[in-house]
């Protein structure tokens, strides 16, 4: 008994409290990242996103921001989890044998250790994309971005300097290989997000994802010339408008949705609330939308 409480005794204290922590930073991570997937489902404003000098809409709706069509923070919520639940594991399931829970104990680290260099990579290139200016143009400061980079940090860091390695030289030659890999599928899966945002770092670009990402919609029909005259307004950006077709016969049709708003002709945007009726000019939609970015 006394062996025990010397050796509980002699554990640095870092060791000690390095799971607890990690499960609370992915309880927190989670409920960020969770937060801002159901705000994106359910067209609603992202808190904080209107502070000055903010560029949290921006981001969140760039193309970036999702990979193969799927928000970001999907999988964003599914890393967290994971983390916890290999931080929380050893926690949980309690071992009689101390053999058998220090077996448990090291592959739930070794694990961890995998899972959140993967993320600590991609964040980091997350942060790149950020200040590189390859979203809207300019470099950007996303609060919730940030938050989220910084939490996934601080669990890489717990994770390394919180467990006790039998080997240090092969756990970070394995980290290599992790975060290689890791940089090679993110750049592979981001090539085409990358045409695609060069046509959003664009003026109409801008326009149309700050015009998503404050819910706005451009209710018209098919057949519509003068909605392919607002579309062309928005030039190689157009795909990025965001458009509700009111045809049954259209592409994707919400003709409940059209009926419920009571449009009555084509086009007609909602912004911030209030019906637009005919074709805009970028200016004009940006000053209704309240658009504070770059016009070059």
């Amino acid at each position: 008994m006394s062996g025990t409480a010397t050796r509980k005794r002699s554990e640095p204290w870092l060791h000690r409290w390095s799971r607890p922590a990690i499960v609370a930073l992915t309880l927190f991570g989670f409920s960020l990242t969770t937060y801002l997937t159901v705000t994106h489902f359910f067209g609603q404003k992202t808190a904080l996103c209107d502070v000055q000098g903010s560029g949290c809409d921006l981001v969140l709706s760039s193309e970036y921001a999702k990979i193969f069509g799927i928000p970001l923070t999907i999988f964003g919520a599914l890393g967290y989890l994971t983390l916890g639940l290999l931080a929380g594991l050893p926690l949980i399931l309690k071992k009689d044998d101390p053999k058998a829970q220090a077996q448990l104990k090291e592959l739930a680290n070794f694990l961890m250790f995998m899972v959140s260099s993967s993320t600590f990579v991609f964040s980091g290139y997350l942060m790149y994309l950020l200040a590189s200016g390859s979203i809207g143009g300019q470099s950007q400061v996303c609060l919730y971005c940030i938050s989220s980079a910084a939490t996934m940090t601080a669990i890489w860091v717990l994770t390394v300097f919180g467990n006790t390695w039998k080997d240090v030289g092969n756990l970070f030659f394995t980290g290599s290989i992790v975060a290689i890999i890791t940089l090679t599928a993110t750049l592979g899966v981001y090539a085409n997000q990358g045409k695609l945002a060069a046509q959003s770092n664009s003026y109409a670009g801008r326009l149309a994802q700050h015009l998503t990402a404050t819910n706005a919609k451009m209710y018209g029909a098919y057949w519509c010339s003068h909605c392919d005259n607002q579309k062309r307004k928005f030039g190689e950006a157009q795909k990025l408008i965001p458009y509700i077709e009111c045809d049954a016969n259209g592409v994707n049709p919400q003709t409940a949705l059209c009926q419920q708003k009571g449009i009555k002709g084509f086009p007609t945007w909602e912004i911030n609330g209030k019906l637009l009726s005919g074709e805009r000019s970028l200016d004009e939609l940006a000053e209704a939308s309240g658009y504070t970015g770059d016009r070059n």
